[in-house]
């Protein structure tokens, strides 16, 4: 986009909950608002980098849409047990993929680089401990996405999220 330029967004959505867990692991603690770097949300921490975290997986976006529904099937699932860092509600979550752009608040721009792959460790959110109900192989449209930071800056509960479009 050139400078000064307004972005001009494709879709709106909200911030409903900043969650980080400074012991790594889930479920993730809502605290309002966070710091977002190209290195994570300050204040939360991975147990197994291998699999989480990292530049390409900084930070872990979820649908409250999605949990509200899951919750309704009967999941005992709650924003931030699956240990997303941003619980976003009116954005359409099936429409959302890598390469996919989004401005947060005023300073944060987020890119998605992949479905973020279920593991055992979010079972207790799920009957049975069926995990794999969030898994973008086997429920295209109900997993959670990984994001790199694109620039970074503050995020806010009640912040604005806009979908700005594909990356270049």
């Amino acid at each position: 986009m050139p400078a000064g330029a307004a972005a001009v967004p494709l879709a709106a959505g909200v911030v409903v909950g900043v969650h980080v867990n400074p012991d790594g692991g889930v479920p993730k603690h809502a605290v309002g608002l966070a710091l977002v770097t190209t290195g994570g949300v300050a204040g939360d921490r991975q147990r197994d980098l291998e699999h989480h975290g990292g530049p390409d997986r900084a930070v872990c976006l979820f649908a409250l849409e999605r949990i509200a529904a899951l919750a309704a099937e009967g999941h005992p699932i709650a924003p931030g047990t699956t240990g997303e860092n941003l619980t976003i509600a009116g954005l359409d979550w099936d429409r959302l993929g890598p390469g996919d752009r989004l401005a947060v608040g005023d300073d944060v721009v987020l890119e998605i680089t992949s479905p973020a792959a279920p593991c055992n460790t979010i079972a207790g959110s799920f009957l049975g401990g069926e995990f794999k109900r969030i898994s973008a192989k086997l429920h295209p449209g109900w997993s959670r996405l990984y994001a790199r930071v694109l620039r970074e800056g503050v995020v806010r509960e009640r912040a604005a999220v806009c979908l700005l479009g594909q990356a270049p």
